[in-house]
């Protein structure tokens, strides 16, 4: 059986985790601003029997009573007391897993517009664990892991490579750059994971630039890509105390990465090149560049990238046909267009699957595009991604109206979007067009929209 865990960040997250292993039972971890409704799609389709939930998502959730909700325990309710009431007695009997069993159902935003749950083993995860302390740290008793990330993610991914060297965990419910700023001044040996978008939130503190460093140990960061520029003003605030790197959740922060050493190497002359790649394959895992036929592809030359390695998932959750089409001949084919240099150094280039990653956090666009087309107003729709200063990138539809239809509004689609998808996925503009740019085949072309988009804000023609 499978334990689901709604959780806002908090203390209660990993003995609820350790707790559902220790009795042989298999977790999924929830991201909290997910909308009521895309947690119920995800506990349906894990037939989760159990669902762990911090009091905020109690009461998202009593808002959707008719969803197929399973037994529901609140962390600070007599249930979760009654749960954890044997920290007070005898321990309960410890159920032997295998290596190969099922830890930690991660579910990730697809294309198709309902997310698919990537199945990582317990082998998975401890090769995860490995590849942290051979590639970015060694962990022990003195060292202290913040989180001000989603533990549902990478961050509390990482919190099981200090948890299981006997290191501290320090808990945030969310990000912000004082409670960070003020952790170095309490803690010893500080590392964190956090998306760019945090990096440049967090450097861009006034305080930041007077903060004495000694206690931050390593900044891993990832998910999205980071401007050379604020790499370079983070190294020179902060140090040589930055790790890069690349991975997805069907390969759990683990394919490739850049060393705290090649982030410190100013005197290399390929320097800036470096800093903009996302690094070389992590211990243990291979990576190469395949043309559509799986054909390697030469040095400087874009292709898909596919990896392999103890780390890479099982399958996916009762997907058969996404399983298919990603994991081929033991490799994982990501989605991700990129290009590897005469140095290993990898290179990503684009995002095959049109997804836009907005403070950290992966948009699909036809999950929001879906949503907006149930709009009786609306004839075509196409969401694509708009810079933006601090979160990088941020949603964007354009809507072509329905002749006769009813009427729609920004106010309207903002509503629907609000009712069906979480917050953080609705469109932050729109743009009422008669039509939307297509090829020959009929498909949209968005490039030409996200061009427009770049255009006016520049204030070119």
């Amino acid at each position: 059986d499978r334990v689901a865990l709604a959780m806002t960040n908090c203390p209660e997250f990993y003995p609820t985790l350790f707790g559902a292993w220790r009795a042989g039972l298999g977790t999924v971890p929830i991201n909290a601003k997910l909308h009521a409704r895309e947690m119920a799609w995800i506990v349906a389709n894990s037939d989760a029997r159990l669902l762990v939930v911090t009091s905020d998502i109690a009461t998202k959730i009593a808002e959707y009573p008719g969803e197929p909700w399973p037994r529901v325990i609140v962390t600070d309710g007599d249930g979760y007391r009654e749960l954890t009431a044997t920290a007070d007695g005898d321990a309960i009997a410890e159920v032997s897993s295998e290596p190969a069993d099922e830890a930690w159902l991660f579910y990730t935003s697809g294309t198709t517009g309902r997310p698919k749950g990537a199945v990582l083993s317990h082998r998975n995860l401890l090769f995860m664990m490995f590849a942290y302390y051979a590639d970015i740290d060694f962990l022990g008793p003195t060292d202290t892991m913040l989180h001000a990330a989603p533990l549902s993610h990478g961050s509390g991914v990482y919190g099981l490579a200090a948890i299981a060297k006997g290191g501290n965990n320090v808990i945030y419910s969310g990000f912000d750059t004082g409670e960070i700023l003020d952790a170095l001044g309490r803690y010893p040996n500080v590392s964190m994971f956090a998306a760019p978008t945090m990096v440049t939130r967090l450097l861009n503190d006034p305080r930041c630039a007077t903060t004495d460093p000694a206690n931050l140990k390593t900044i891993t960061y990832g998910g999205a890509p980071m401007y050379v520029a604020d790499l370079k003003q983070g190294l020179e605030i902060l140090g040589p105390r930055f790790y890069q790197l690349y991975g997805q959740g069907e390969a759990p922060m683990t394919i490739t990465g850049l060393s705290k050493a090649m982030h410190a190497d100013v005197s290399h002359p390929r320097y800036e090149e470096r800093l903009a790649s996302a690094g070389m394959a992590r211990t243990g895992c291979e990576f190469k560049i395949v043309d559509p036929d799986g054909r390697a592809l030469p040095v400087g030359e874009i292709g898909e990238i596919i990896t392999r390695s103890d780390v890479v998932m099982s399958r996916y959750w009762n997907n058969p046909e996404a399983n298919a089409k990603t994991l081929r001949d033991g490799w994982l084919w990501t989605g991700d267009m990129g290009a590897v240099d005469e140095e290993g150094l990898l290179t990503i280039k684009d995002r095959s699957k049109d997804m836009i990653i907005s403070g950290g956090t992966n948009i699909y666009p036809r999950e929001v595009e879906e949503v907006l087309l149930t709009h009786r107003g609306v004839r075509e729709c196409a969401v694509v991604s708009r810079p933006h200063p601090d979160w990088g990138e941020e949603v964007i539809a354009f809507v072509v109206r329905q002749p006769g239809g009813e009427e729609v509004t920004d106010q309207t689609l903002d509503r629907l979007c609000l009712d069906n998808i979480a917050r953080f996925k609705r469109p932050k503009g729109y743009r009422f067009v008669e039509q939307l740019p297509k090829n020959n085949y009929g498909k949209i072309v968005k490039t030409e929209l996200r061009d427009l988009l770049k255009a006016e804000a520049t204030g070119q023609d």
